[in-house]
């Protein structure tokens, strides 16, 4: 029988389902990924003029980037149906570029973000998705819930009365529709007939006009004017590198989910280069940069069911078209519609059943914890990356606390030949943690002349354990008395016999 090579694994672990040429060959298909990537064309331009607000720059920046960067993932990503484009995480990374050196400066970061997110990728940087627990990532998905509606609040507040009934006409229509028909996006239905309402009996509502004047020409190529020295390397580079962290672990963090929601494997080290070359072909159209869009991306897969990369490309194309041949149109969409959008979005991705009653009884309170954690780090900060940050290292400490208890040390006192032997049994995972209090878990005074440490149902992962025991045995020697180790797996020998002796134990 013919062996698998690992490349031809990787081919069929990473093969989409359905494929491009799948949904091109069904009418069924390929009409939802069509009306799914006009959906989300329509969801992005409020947002990605937003985006260029919050970064100081004109609306055109934000939706030229939008365009290219959702274009070009189409093509280069690693997960099918995510949505890449301005973002507000990256808009508040590198807004004082902007606000303090001007537009050319800010290209520059751009184009030095994308570079090095191609070289995090190349090092292995998606490899590190598999750290984050689960508890994380539940407090990942609730936190960008509440940042999805947090972010309605300014449509919802101080407008006239008329926007709610409106909002609520947007998400009665797509709580119904999905029972009558799937054939066609309930997002786009609700958006279609709330901007029927306000047009036909001319309702004086804030629209997507109001965000922004729309371009009505094509991006250009655009090279930033900087001088090339290590003076402007200095400038760019820390926004640069903290605009390439955040929009690889927001696009990465996107695309785990999109798995789960989906079933499918993606490729995280492709899309990991593949954002850095958006980016750069973003920089070199003037546009903004971004990432992974969680919102569009949940209205693309969750919403609207689109799961190739057609719909990903046809939200770029249309984007495109709508602001610059449809503007005038586009800007009669009343900003209720895209709200109601927005918290039918927020009210799907959250996990209610981490909340239940019954789930918090029966989780573990460190699991509850760290997700808690995660949303409210995420809610205060408005950063989904430092949130993520904040629960890997909360999760990190108390699985290390938990660990660390689960040591034990078993002493009984024998004869050997007519000889009393002081024999421990040491269980456990041995590492900084759990080592620290090894030396107070023998008794060196009462003990006979000999001691047998038995290390066969524990492991040594680590200096601080080697460096415990040393100071163990050195403990027994200085009261004249001898010490054996035995039962030592293979790695436990190699690094104890590395590192012993040269370490410097205390005595």
């Amino acid at each position: 029988m013919a062996m698998s090579t690992p490349a031809a694994l990787d081919r069929n672990r990473y093969k989409p389902n359905p494929s491009v040429l799948t949904a091109l060959k069904s009418p069924r298909i390929l009409t939802r990924e069509v009306l799914a990537g006009l959906v989300v064309a329509l969801a992005l331009i409020p947002e990605a003029i937003s985006f260029s607000i919050i970064a100081g720059v004109d609306p055109r920046v934000g939706l030229f980037s939008s365009f290219v960067m959702a274009v070009s993932i189409a093509f280069l990503g690693g997960r099918p149906a995510m949505i890449t484009a301005a973002t507000g995480a990256i808009a508040l990374v590198i807004a004082p570029v902007a606000r303090d050196y001007g537009l050319d400066y800010f290209i520059a970061t751009v184009l030095l973000a994308g570079l090095i997110q191609i070289l995090l990728a190349i090092f292995g940087v998606a490899k590190l998705m598999r750290f984050i627990p689960r508890s994380v990532m539940v407090g990942f998905v609730n936190s960008l819930a509440i940042l999805i509606f947090i972010a309605q609040l300014p449509h919802l507040l101080g407008v006239p009365w008329l926007v709610y009934p409106l909002v609520a006409i947007g998400l009665v229509i797509m709580v119904a529709m999905p029972r009558i028909t799937k054939v066609i996006p309930a997002p786009l239905v609700s958006i279609l007939v709330v901007t029927a309402v306000v047009v036909i009996f001319a309702i004086n509502v804030p629209t997507v006009a109001d965000q922004g004047e729309l371009p009505r020409s094509l991006p250009e190529l655009f090279f930033p004017n900087v001088p090339l020295n290590f003076e402007t390397l200095g400038i760019i580079a820390p926004y640069a590198l903290a605009m390439a962290l955040v929009g690889l672990m927001e696009s990465l963090m996107t695309a785990k989910l999109v798995d789960d929601i989906t079933d499918t494997h993606s490729n995280k080290t492709r899309e990991s280069w593949a954002q850095g070359a958006a980016n750069i072909l973003s920089g070199f159209f003037g546009g903004m940069g971004g990432c992974a869009m969680i919102g569009q991306t949940m209205i693309n897969v969750k919403a609207s069911g689109a799961r190739t990369r057609i719909s990903t490309f046809l939200a770029g194309v249309f984007l495109l078209i709508l602001i610059v041949s449809l503007g005038d149109i586009v800007g009669l969409i009343p900003m209720a519609a895209l709200v109601a959008v927005m918290v039918m979005v927020s009210v799907a991705t959250f996990d209610w059943h981490s909340i239940r009653i019954s789930t918090l009884k029966r989780m573990p309170k460190s699991e509850t914890f760290v997700m808690v954690s995660t949303v409210a780090v995420v809610v205060a900060t408005h950063n989904l990356a430092v949130g993520v940050i904040v629960g890997v290292f909360v999760a990190s400490v108390l699985f290390v606390r938990r660990v660390a208890h689960f040591v034990s040390v078993d002493r009984e006192v024998t004869e050997y030949f007519g000889v009393a032997t002081a024999h421990y049994t040491v269980t456990g995972e041995l590492f900084f943690a759990s080592s620290n209090e090894l030396t107070t878990l023998f008794e060196y005074s009462q003990d006979p002349d000999r001691i047998v440490i038995d290390m066969t149902l524990s492991h040594i992962w680590d200096a601080s354990t080697v460096a415990a025991l040393d100071a163990i045995v050195t403990k027994y020697e200085q009261r004249g008395k001898t010490v054996e180790l035995i039962g030592m797996n293979t790695v436990t020998t190699s690094l104890h016999s590395r590192l012993s002796g040269g370490l410097g134990a205390g005595h």
